[in-house]
């Protein structure tokens, strides 16, 4: 409970300083911010339902946040994702039901048409573990955390429509050595050590699109490929927000996430989510 009071403290502050940081905007600034906090509810009650169900609750925050700076032939792209929701279900523990930090930057620099040289960073870590009392700590925030940094070529059609490709990114998993298992792999990270270094090459891409009138899908896909070991094996992690709008203020929201990394789990991980938003732009 008190991480959880700790994100929603986070969050208020985060929308604080940058609402402030937009307000302080001139209209010769090179910066364009937007962003959206969304708080997503679901929630299901039965009481002497013959056909059988179980009471829940489930709740959700989300915070998505463009910066993005552009002068003559250079631009610097970021964008921040925080997430974290929680389930209750009758009387079973509360658990995770989205748990992100996520942090993307693309500086590029024009060369003909919409290509540009660039370099990239990708960030993406969790903040708590999973909340349940009979697992409790196998992962907290950086156990594990992923950095992926180099050099590449950006394809940008605009801030809605872009492509990364780097043949030279390195990757860093990071996690709390205390953590690891005795003669076992831990997200990769071999056990006594805290970090693992791959070379390989990676896909970035971001599109988002109007799918009609008040309805919004945002696509994030991230591929890569470690030439130091097992290179056939792609690692990739696609996630899709679709928003519909009902007013202002509200919205209904579907968030679907596909992660393969054999590292991680020798399968595909699958969330998805769905609920009534109460959104503020800012």
């Amino acid at each position: 409970m008190k991480n959880i009071i700790l994100l929603i403290a986070l969050t208020i502050q985060i929308q604080s300083v940058f609402s402030q940081e937009t307000k302080q905007m001139t209209p010769q600034s090179h910066w364009t911010k937007s962003g959206t906090v969304s708080f997503l509810v679901n929630q299901s009650s039965f009481n002497n339902w013959i056909a059988g169900g179980v009471s829940n609750i489930a709740g959700a925050a989300r915070v998505n946040y463009d910066f993005n700076y552009s002068k003559a032939d250079w631009s610097w792209d970021n964008k921040i994702i925080i997430a974290f929701g929680i389930t209750k279900i009758n009387a079973q523990d509360i658990q995770k039901s989205d748990d992100r930090l996520e942090w993307n930057s693309v500086l590029g620099k024009k060369t003909k048409g919409n290509w540009n040289y660039s370099l990239f960073l990708n960030f993406k870590t969790q903040f708590t573990d999973d909340l349940n009392s009979k697992t409790k700590g196998p992962t907290r925030i950086l156990s594990p955390g992923y950095l992926q940094v180099g050099p590449g070529i950006l394809w940008k059609k605009s801030n809605n429509l872009k492509v990364n490709i780097s043949a030279a990114t390195s990757k860093l998993t990071i996690v709390d050595k205390e953590l690891t298992l005795p003669d076992n792999a831990y997200f990769g990270v071999q056990n006594g050590r805290s970090v693992r270094y791959e070379l390989g090459a990676s896909i970035g891409t971001y599109y988002k699109l109007t799918l009609m009138e008040n309805v919004t899908m945002e696509n994030i896909l991230n591929m890569y490929s470690n030439f130091l070991e097992n290179p056939q094996n792609v690692d990739f992690d696609y996630s899709v927000n679709i928003v519909m709008s009902v007013n202002k203020y509200f919205s209904t929201n579907l968030a679907l996430q596909s992660i393969y990394d054999d590292n991680a789990f020798q399968g595909l991980q699958i969330r998805q989510m769905v609920g009534l938003g109460v959104d503020y732009s800012f």
